[in-house]
């Protein structure tokens, strides 16, 4: 099995999640299957027929999350030490060369992605074109909108 990227704070979600799943909502699905038989001819109640398809979700979930913390390699980014070039768990911060605007990025797992926080996914075109710069070089993103050229301006490990 192949080894998953995360962060130490993207772990930590995903135990929390995986926390949630296990004392709050599947003891919730539960007590509501209970209720729906209460109720009596199953055949005909949607009541229960919708707490059993949230079951199946929750217990889904709950496999997925056991499955990617047991194969996950937790990086915690302020521990690196890479010489200043861009890896997994870095923030960089990049000028793009057509606007002259500053954004910054931090390359996380597939789960801890989120654009509005400035989280990029290590899979995404733009964390591929930067893995291995350094300050001063610049990078060529295959965007789906064109080509996009970006200058590395700082890279820190926090």
């Amino acid at each position: 099995m192949a080894t998953i990227p995360l962060t130490k704070r993207g772990a930590e979600k995903l135990k929390e999640e995986l926390h949630r799943l296990k004392t709050v909502e599947r003891h919730a699905v539960i007590q509501a299957i209970s209720e729906a038989r209460a109720q009596g001819d199953l055949s005909e109640n949607a009541e229960y027929d919708a707490a059993k398809d949230k079951q199946g979700f929750i217990e889904g979930r709950i496999l997925e999350i056991e499955s990617k913390l047991a194969a996950a390699q937790i990086i915690d980014p302020s521990a690196l030490d890479a010489g200043g070039r861009v890896v997994f768990g870095a923030t960089v911060v990049l000028c793009d060369d057509d606007s002259g605007a500053e954004v910054t990025y931090q390359i996380v797992g597939d789960d801890e992605a989120d654009l509005k926080l400035g989280r990029v996914s290590i899979s995404s075109p733009i964390a591929r074109a930067l893995i291995g710069k350094e300050t001063g070089d610049e990078a060529v993103v295959q965007a789906p909108g064109g080509e996009r050229h970006y200058e590395v301006v700082d890279v820190r490990y926090i």
